[in-house]
């Protein structure tokens, strides 16, 4: 049986390093913050697929992940 960790809402659920999604920041600090860099992104129908089920929705893709995914 395998065991998942809890999501990291702070990580990307692809890479697993820092998102730095200012949501999150602002939800776990109180610190109102400006408007998420993600809230100006378009994500591809191909990436969120990519996304394991039990982080959909808890934790944001990270700008470098986006990027990757954004054909030039």
């Amino acid at each position: 049986m395998k065991i998942t960790p809890p999501t990291d809402p702070a990580h990307c659920p692809l890479c697993g390093k820092p998102n730095q999604c200012a949501m999150e920041l602002e939800r776990s600090s109180g610190q109102k913050q400006p408007p998420c860099w993600c809230t100006q992104a378009d994500f591809s129908a191909d990436l969120l697929a990519q996304i394991p089920a039990e982080s959909k929705g808890k934790a944001c893709v990270c700008a470098a992940c986006a990027h990757a995914a954004t054909p030039c």
